[in-house]
């Protein structure tokens, strides 16, 4: 039986031991201040939302800063003919830099430590310290403990016709940290709404042509 356990444990390997919290968030804190967005990203999205509205599209992305190409390539499981091209001037709401919960503005209360392949991620509660006039706020996240930055944000958002929750998950990306889904359920108007995005293909090149965005 001893034989047994032991040849169980060399299969499944030593778990890993786990890091104080405070350290994992000062860790965390420097992942932040040292992230640097990529100057150019491709990227392809594959968005499904049921509810008041059915979508199934895939959208390629080009941006560059704030400069962003949106290009409707297909619906609902069929390649467009002629490409829907949409060209706007936004910041990126599903970066890490946008959503992750800062030591700053949120209190980071330490609830679990979860096996993540040879590796351990911290999952924090997270508790605004200040109202956020967005309606925008993070319940939990789960620090990768490796790179130290959001392997997943848990939040809630409230508006006039809208309240909801979700999730955004995120993993390295060639030399960057990026979203690869987001998923959320809310009520707009009364009626269940749920919608699901998952990024994919992710290019970095050092650069975009002006051309992309006329």
């Amino acid at each position: 039986m001893k034989v047994a356990f032991v040849l169980a444990a060399l299969l499944v390997g030593a778990l890993p031991v786990p890091l104080d919290s405070q350290l994992v968030l000062e860790r965390y804190a420097t992942a932040l201040a040292d992230l640097v967005p990529p100057k150019a990203t491709i990227f392809v999205y594959s968005i499904s939302q049921a509810g008041p509205t059915n979508i199934e599209q895939r959208h390629r992305v080009y941006r560059s800063g704030i400069d962003v190409r949106d290009e409707t390539i297909a619906v609902n499981g069929i390649s467009v003919h002629r490409k829907i091209v949409r060209i706007t001037r936004r910041g990126d709401v599903y970066s890490v830099a946008a959503v992750a919960p800062r030591p700053d503005a949120y209190e980071l209360l330490f609830l679990d430590a979860v096996r993540d392949g040879s590796h351990l991620d911290y999952v924090f509660q997270a508790i605004p310290l200040l109202h956020s006039s967005s309606g925008f706020a993070v319940d939990r996240v789960a620090i990768d403990g490796q790179s130290y930055l959001p392997r997943f944000v848990d939040f809630h958002s409230s508006g006039p016709i809208a309240v909801g929750s979700g999730r955004i998950t995120f993993g390295k990306q060639g030399h960057y940290w990026e979203p690869l889904s987001a998923s959320v359920s809310a009520t707009i108007d009364g009626g269940m709404a749920r919608e699901r995005i998952v990024f994919s293909e992710y290019r970095f090149p050092a650069a975009l042509p002006r051309s992309t965005f006329l």
